[in-house]
């Protein structure tokens, strides 16, 4: 059963709409014609009409996507989902729990990728990001190209894109015109806002920073309903906490991405090993070569475990032939771990004669098991849209909306040896339940701005492990006590881990994970939001 929590009774009061008022706003639908049960929060403010009128509190509204996520784990029923016509609704609505003698909490949710209610706002409203871009209402995605101030000779480029919008039509628009953003998620159906939110990060991470640094700029809606346009010259500290902040400083309406030309075509690789230590030293070596002016480095490293209990090709990507899977799966059974090392390299007209020998220099004298060597030649978009196909494989066997009791963690390079040992060959081997794919693949820090809130290991180059998982409504307890389990290990063995995409449980956690950002964190909380209105579901000052 998937937990479901609904506001206390004897936390409402009733609320009754005179008819005068109905009669004079216009727009209001039916079910605001009736007396409505709201919280004191929402009793303590004063509506304006071109806010009332875009609040609904029916059945359909509160119990459809406002209070699920990508998680399915658990349900946060609000008491009203706002549909914003335009970013000053958003700012007006927040200004109204901001002026209010008791504020109301509000979430922005946007495709609510999240797994633990982080965008959920139970006895709040929910902003409903994702039909303000389905009705077009908000900025949308313009690509400009401008005179470089450094470059005489030279332009610069950039997409002026709407909080609301979906990364894979930010590839679509910049696509058009030659051009695209340097740093990706492996998956595309995401807000801007979400993702900038908590970092955006993927096998690109480790060259071009994680997404959070290619923004130039911002216009953000604080938690005191003000709207505020920054970036690191202007403002810089709303656009610092803004940026991996979780949603605790303001709503993104509009992000300046920096773009770059668009390759054409990707060499993408796969080799298998058997042995962690060779696996882990490659990688590292790997995304030791970076550096945008260095034609001879990779664009993207990730690497992943192959298990006995999981398929050779998963939901993420369909790679090895079928031909092969047969002694792939010999050698996992032999092993009862592989590691996959996925690497690319992008190319397009002026260096595909030198794409491949450029690849073979970077992958020479690599330890990976011989004979297991994969290649695919693909175009720029068809990799970067890599999952979509498991995707919609997945939601026509009704295998998408499922739970997903996922743990993502950034663990020191100097303890990525002890982590496999005790939960690779340990706790997942013995549990023997793990089936979603189980991403490893390191980051280095340099790339990463220690002045923005994402928080990540103190090491110069620190790894990534996600546990992807998803299961079925009557077992991901079972998942969830796995997790547990890492966490507690990982916990007594001193291994300084860091959640990605957090989920924690008192502000004892929170001040741990943020760490020396911890105190900055409280002070622009204070600073932005003093009323503590925004993103209650990631549960940070309202525990």
């Amino acid at each position: 059963m998937v937990a479901e929590n609904y506001p206390s009774p004897t936390y409402f009061i009733l609320l009754f709409i005179t008819i005068t008022r109905l009669i004079s706003t216009v727009g209001k639908t039916s079910q605001w014609t009736k007396a409505l049960s709201l919280t004191p929060e929402l009793a303590s403010v004063s509506l304006d009409d071109t806010i009332f009128c875009k609040l609904r509190d029916d059945p359909e509204a509160l119990q459809g996507r406002a209070s699920r996520d990508y998680g399915n784990l658990v349900r946060e029923v609000p008491l009203a989902v706002f549909h914003p016509a335009s970013a000053s609704d958003i700012a007006r609505l927040i200004k109204l729990s901001y002026n209010g003698s008791v504020p109301f909490k509000i979430a922005a949710r946007g495709q609510g990728h999240s797994t633990r209610g982080q965008a959920m706002a139970r006895e709040g409203v929910v902003v409903d990001m994702a039909g303000f871009r389905e009705r077009g209402n908000g900025v949308g995605i313009r690509v400009v190209s401008s005179v470089d101030p450094n470059n005489k000779n030279g332009y610069y480029y950039y997409a002026d894109v709407g909080g609301e919008q979906l990364w894979i039509d930010v590839l679509h628009a910049t696509l058009e015109h030659g051009l695209a953003p340097m740093s990706w998620t492996d998956y595309l159906y995401l807000t801007l806002g979400g993702t900038l939110s908590n970092a955006g990060i993927s096998g690109q991470t480790f060259r071009y920073g994680p997404q959070i640094t290619t923004v130039r700029e911002m216009d953000v809606i604080t938690g005191k309903g003000e709207f505020v346009t920054c970036s690191q010259q202007t403002n810089s500290e709303l656009f610092h906490a803004v940026l991996g902040g979780l949603g605790q400083f303001g709503i993104i309406t509009r992000a300046r991405i920096a773009l770059a030309p668009a390759p054409k075509r990707v060499k993408w690789v796969r080799l298998l090993y058997n042995d962690f230590s060779a696996f882990t030293k490659d990688q590292e070596q790997l995304i030791s070569v970076t550096g945008r002016k260095q034609n001879v480095s990779l664009d993207y490293l990730e690497g992943l475990l192959l298990m006995h209990q999981g398929p050779i090709n998963n939901w993420r990507s369909s790679f090895f032939p079928l031909a092969d899977h047969a002694r792939i799966i010999s050698l996992v059974t032999k092993h009862s771990v592989l590691y996959c090392l996925e690497v690319a390299k992008y190319y397009d007209g002026q260096n595909e004669n030198n794409v491949d020998k450029e690849l073979q220099v970077l992958l020479q004298g690599l330890s990976y098991i011989p004979g297991f060597y994969y290649e695919k030649d693909v175009s720029y978009f068809e990799f970067l849209n890599r999952v979509r196909s498991g995707e919609l494989k997945l939601q026509s066997q009704g295998l998408w909306d499922v739970p997903h009791p996922w743990l993502n963690l950034f663990i020191p390079k100097s303890q990525i040896m002890e982590f496999d040992s005790g939960v690779f060959k340990n706790i997942i081997l013995k549990r023997n339940i793990t089936t979603g794919p189980v991403l490893v693949y390191p980051m280095n820090r340099n790339k990463w701005d220690n002045r923005m809130s994402a928080s990540i290991p103190d090491e110069d180059i620190f790894y990534t492990v996600g546990f992807l998982h998803s299961s079925g409504f009557d077992n991901w307890k079972a998942y969830d006590a796995q997790n547990k389990e890492i966490l507690q290990f990982c916990n007594v063995a001193g291994i300084k881990v860091k959640q990605y995409l957090p989920h924690y449980r008192t502000q004892e956690d929170w001040a741990n994970h943020f760490g020396p950002k911890w105190r900055t964190f409280v002070e622009r909380k204070h600073q932005f939001d003093p009323r503590m209105i925004l993103s209650p579901g990631q549960r940070i000052f309202n525990n």
